[in-house]
């Protein structure tokens, strides 16, 4: 990966920065095809792959039933014969029902015949909440997967890093999943320029980024929940208090050793998750913290995480379930008060 550059770089969409990695790719490589309910004429529920049919043609950007199960068992299939199929699942909510294909099949069958065969599958997924949506269409689901071997997933938090890590998952050999948060699609950030010398970029999968440093308190989080901890650690400056945000950009595999030198420097960790607390991402961080650096702690690890309870529609209610800036700003003041 090129560092930025500001001659090359402008202003897109985290949208069009997913629709801009799928192009290149498909233009650069005739096995990549999408596949996926309404997303040709129509783009897709949040119009990522609008255009694309237009591109590509019906062959390669294909409208399926309503059948989730049955889409990602096409991709395995696909994969497993040498294509490299994207595929689109409209909410993450609804991956529950391709988990046989995703679970037994696409992680399984690499080690099942002994490495004689690949899956270059790409499932992408909108997950979590913040549109009042309801409790079917706001779920972040993305611990059972990170639960399973032979997956690899990646949760971008910004276009940059959208754009380079879908481009990396295209061209892995392996499963990957691609968790998109639904208000992150309408958000803008520096994108290089196509056909600038550092246009063609990919992001490593598994390696994490350290957004801010700062010394008195490290704040672990991927996807939304990143931009929410970055709005926190500015207004804790304010107040005197130094936080490092860390993006953990791959949940598997996890990079915990950008993670474990930023606590061993701080002494104190907050890990931020949209996904329930209970069995969660930030409990598998804080476990892996615990394992790591507990020599270093000088407090308590504590979580920031979605409440137990289904996605609530009222915006009031969904409000209170789900983790926000204020919540992590409440959670490092109450943090840095007992343990100074």
């Amino acid at each position: 990966m090129l560092p930025h550059s500001k001659f090359t770089m402008r202003e897109i969409y985290y949208s069009w920065a997913l629709r801009e990695a799928m192009a290149e790719e498909m233009a650069r490589d005739e096995s990549v095809f999408i596949l996926g309910e309404d997303i040709a004429g129509y783009g897709g529920a949040f119009k990522v792959t609008q255009n694309l049919v237009e591109q590509f043609g019906p062959e390669r950007v294909r409208n399926t039933p309503i059948s989730e199960n049955t889409i990602c068992g096409v991709g395995v299939g696909a994969a497993v014969c040498g294509m490299r199929p994207i595929v689109d699942i409209m909410f993450q909510d609804f991956i529950a029902l391709a988990m046989d294909q995703i679970v037994n099949h696409a992680a399984k069958f690499h080690y099942m015949y002994g490495g004689q065969c690949n899956v270059p599958l790409v499932i992408r997924t909108p997950a979590g909440g913040g549109r009042c949506y309801g409790p079917t269409h706001s779920q972040s689901l993305e611990a059972w997967l990170m639960h399973v071997p032979g997956l690899k997933i990646v949760a971008p938090s910004n276009a940059y890093d959208a754009k380079g890590l879908l481009k990396s998952a295209i061209r892995d050999d392996n499963p990957v999943i691609v968790i998109e948060s639904k208000l992150l699609y309408g958000v803008r950030g520096e994108v290089p320029e196509p056909d600038a010398p550092d246009g063609d970029y990919t992001i490593p999968i598994g390696e994490a980024k350290v957004l801010l440093e700062g010394d008195d308190v490290t704040l672990i989080a991927y996807s939304r929940m990143t931009v929410e901890a970055q709005k926190a650690a500015a207004r804790l400056a304010k107040s005197g208090i130094s936080c490092e945000v860390i993006d953990l950009r791959s949940l598997a595999p996890l990079d915990m050793e950008t993670v474990a030198a930023s606590v061993e420097k701080t002494g104190r960790a907050i890990v931020v998750c949209e996904d329930c607390i209970t069995g969660g991402i930030s409990a598998e961080v804080a476990a892996q913290i615990m394992e790591q650096c507990f020599d270093y702690l000088n407090a308590p690890i504590r979580r920031v995480a979605a409440a137990d309870t289904p996605v609530p529609c009222a915006d009031n209610l969904e409000k209170a379930a789900l983790p926000d800036s204020g919540k992590i700003e409440a959670a490092v003041k109450k943090l840095m008060a007992e343990y100074a």
